[in-house]
């Protein structure tokens, strides 16, 4: 295992009798990984995991011995040394700001208030109350500023600041996901039930992660084992929803030592068709997932390694929005081809509507990680290594006449490297180099639709961090250089005359060349620079810079086939530039106590930004095949996004466990191109920008005198959408988009049921009025292919009410 030869190191003893020892503590609490240094000297060490420390081999003198940890206040004590050992304990005071500890998106962990970059950090006890059918959309309700692209309640791609797609870079533990996640039919192969915790970066990362770090990072940690006790803990979780019959459980056993940490993970989701008034069940938006995951690591007061295996599997619906045109009811496809009439496809029966099982039309999608992370304390500086190998295969089945043939089936394989050294501080200022990035080969296998080309993919950067600290002032920023190859060989297809499909031919006689030979290579480079400083005690002022890099993704370059699961034939652009954006984000917080608040506004300008733009024939009807799948062509234009968001929390200090939050969002997206200047909804807007976005909550908890039932939380919510009326009409890419307004209402409670063991058990309705709408980020709401029906309206909508129950379970 990478790096666990270096822990051999702290097992040996050092010979010398004088010197420093004690332990730090936090409220009786020992504090493992504090910096223990003697000031302006060369000696340094690191507590252990009980917080015992020591420093040997010190000349006698006077020096002010300096502690400090994250979370907790910088402390000092000075002493005279002689030849001897000085036993020095020291007791830590939390810091105002515990809570807002980041790892994401920096080089040592650090709080937000010294970050110049808008983070958002989302509690585990937010993860666990926050009752959704997918961690995407858990994540959306607690982090302002990001929405989701939906294709049905499994299926969500984040979105910052009104970008998306592979310009989000999603982590999971800190390795990159790389999965299909071209398609808007794609979404996240991560355990929701394994997810601990989430960070959010909103705005231009590249510095620490390269390209698809443009519009931000999500980052989803799992739980680490911390108890160090020897002994066995496990948490159990089940949930029921009402809404689309949603089944899940998984389980989670955990063991840690003083040195050995160990951890098995398992999860299993299912559901039925989702329902709303209107559509009544939604058909093919079902899912079947199962998730499998184990953890074995090894620390001491050096560092650490863990070793880590994630395996998912996920069978999710196809739905294609087709109808029978009076009723309104949603049809199937059973034939292929011309033989296929979308106008006379036969009704789906109740029987299939209402059952667990998958229409034969479905994807089938496996994601498998093995990585190793490693970090090694080296006096007071420090290395972090991560290797990392994954591998995703997509199979999707659009072949009713032949249920067995997949329509897409590709397998990607990825090789992730991240090297990180952080140098000891000098004169106030962290320098931090590194350099990341991954080896990638994608295939198709067994398929009769090639929306890519096989490729192969070699990613790499190097970057330079610095962070400069004196009294109020934090300044941080730094340069990275980043290179991306990118290369295929000539793809031929040609097709089977005894099935009717295609499949790639290493015989190029009658066959046609859907993927010419490409090779190059696209390079950039990024920087930031920003500031925050203290302009009271309670009051945080932050401004930044930041130039991001995004290479063209696959599907932007090469694109010319359908994608079986979209429902759309899309065409990409060899000539594609990179895109760079330039974004200035200015924010103010505070923290009082009884209340807290933020404010920021941002400006992102981007060259060259690449969009989809539905295709239109010579009598400007759109370009449809048989089966009414449109045709999209990827497009390149000057971009400029700019929006403001706000958060009031009250949370009164006389009012133990009450808490109103509140959260405003408002994000623009306008076409630079001077062709669509003042053209308005005719060009002038960018696709997929969530409109004004309003949520409040309001809670309380309440401690009871009962012995089981320690707690009661009643809760309640409102999500207010505006209309979207800028939108990109253009070849009816997008429709107006009406406003809407959601309520939700719940109630949790904390039960002790044994010593020292605590279960939480939440009850949730969301739409609790069951309000009909549509929401423009969700792509169901253009499955039309009619363009009148008999009740006016068209697509289909989202989710009705849903109630849902939640055990946790810990124990």
């Amino acid at each position: 295992m990478v790096l666990w030869f270096f822990f051999s190191a702290g097992t040996i003893v050092n010979a010398q009798t004088s010197g420093i020892r004690g332990r730090v503590k936090a409220d009786s609490v020992s504090v493992e990984y504090a910096y223990v240094l003697l000031k302006e000297t060369p000696f340094g060490t690191v507590t252990d995991s009980l917080g015992n420390y020591r420093l040997d081999g010190v000349p006698a003198g006077t020096y002010i011995v300096q502690v400090h940890c994250t979370g907790y206040q910088k402390t000092e004590r000075k002493i005279v040394l002689l030849d001897n050992i000085v036993v020095l304990n020291f007791n830590l005071k939390e810091d105002e700001n515990t809570n807002d500890i980041v790892i994401t998106g920096v080089t040592r962990a650090t709080l937000i208030s010294e970050n110049p970059v808008s983070i958002v950090s989302v509690s585990p006890q937010q993860m666990d109350q926050t009752v959704e059918s997918n961690v995407v959309d858990a994540l959306v309700k607690n982090a302002p500023g990001v929405t989701a692209l939906k294709t049905g309640p499994n299926v969500s791609k984040p979105f910052i600041r009104g970008l998306g797609y592979n310009r989000v870079l999603t982590l999971y533990d800190g390795v990159r996901q790389e999965g299909q996640q071209w398609g808007d039919e794609h979404g996240l192969e991560v355990d929701a039930y394994n997810i601990h915790k989430a960070e959010v970066i909103k705005g231009p990362a590249s510095l620490m992660y390269g390209s698809d770090a443009l519009a931000g990072v999500v980052s989803f940690m799992p739980y680490i084992p911390d108890q160090n006790d020897s002994t066995l803990h496990g948490k159990f979780t089940s949930e029921y929803q009402t809404n689309n019959n949603l089944i899940g459980n998984g389980l989670q056993l955990t063991y840690s030592t003083a040195h050995w940490v160990a951890a098995v993970r398992g999860s299993y989701r299912a559901a039925k068709n989702y329902r709303n008034q209107y559509d009544g069940r939604v058909y093919n938006t079902g899912f079947d997932e199962k998730n499998v995951s184990a953890l074995l690591g090894y620390k001491n007061s050096r560092g650490y390694s863990h070793m880590n295996i994630t395996l998912y599997d996920n069978l999710q619906g196809i739905p294609d929005g087709s109808r029978d045109s009076l009723s309104r009811k949603f049809t199937k496809q059973v034939y292929e081809g011309a033989v296929d009439d979308i106008a006379n496809r036969p009704v789906v029966s109740d029987k299939e509507l209402n059952a667990y099982k998958l229409s034969p039309l479905h994807q089938h999608i496996q994601h498998y990680r093995i990585y190793n992370h490693s970090f090694y304390r080296l006096g007071r500086s420090d290395l972090d290594l991560l290797l990392a190998f994954q591998q995703n295969i997509r199979r999707e089945y659009n072949h009713p006449t032949l249920p067995q043939q997949a329509g897409l089936f590709v397998r990607l394989n990825t090789i992730n490297y991240s090297l990180r050294y952080n140098a000891p501080a000098f004169k106030n200022i962290e320098t931090s180099v590194g350099v990341n990035g991954m080896s990638q080969n994608n295939i198709s296998k067994d398929a009769t639709d090639f929306p890519i080309p096989d490729y192969s993919l070699f990613d790499i950067g190097s970057y330079l961090y610095l962070k400069w600290k004196q009294n109020k002032t934090t300044i941080s920023g730094g340069i990275r250089y980043d290179t991306r190859k990118l290369h295929w060989n000539d793809v031929y297809v040609k097709s089977n005359p005894d099935t009717g499909f295609d499949y790639i031919s290493t015989d190029t006689t009658n066959a046609y060349l859907q993927y010419p030979a490409f090779n190059k290579t696209f390079s950039g480079i990024s920087a930031s620079i920003g500031l925050t400083h203290k302009l009271s005690k309670k009051i945080n002022l932050k401004v930044n810079i930041a130039r991001g890099y995004r290479a063209p993704s696959i599907t932007e370059l090469s694109s010319n086939g359908l994608d079986p699961g979209a429902h759309i034939v899309y065409l990409g652009d060899r000539s594609f530039k990179p895109e760079f954006s330039l974004q200035e984000d200015i924010g103010i917080t505070g923290e009082f106590k009884d209340l807290s608040l933020s404010a920021s506004i941002f400006n992102n300008t981007i060259q060259n930004y690449i969009y989809l733009t539905k295709l239109f024939d010579a009598n400007n009807d759109p370009i449809v095949d048989d089966q009414g799948n449109k045709t999209y062509q990827y497009k390149q234009a000057l971009a400029a996004l700019y929006g403001f968001e706000a958060t009031l929390n009250i949370h009164p200090e006389r009012m133990k466990g009450f808490l109103f939050e509140n959260a405003f969002v408002l994000t623009y997206g306008f076409n630079r191109d001077a062709i669509y200047k003042g053209q308005g909804v005719n060009g002038e807007y960018l696709p997929f920008i969530p409109p004004m976005k309003l949520y409040s909550s309001m809670s309380d908890k309440i401690q009871t005198r009962s012995q089981l039932f320690t707690s009661v939380t009643p809760r309640i919510e409102l999500e207010v959408t505006g209309s979207q009326n800028r939108y990109l009409s253009l070849a009816e890419t997008e429709t107006f988009t009406k406003g809407y307004a959601l309520l939700n209402i719940g109630i949790s409670t904390d039960i002790a049921y044994a010593k020292n063991n605590t279960m939480q058990l939440y009850v949730q309705v969301n739409n609790l009025l069951n309000t009909s709408y549509q929401s423009n980020m969700n792509r169901l709401k253009y499955f039309e292919y009619y363009s009148q029906t008999p009740n006016g309206r068209t697509g289909i909508y989202n989710m009705g009410r849903n109630i849902a129950v939640k055990l946790v379970v810990n124990f």
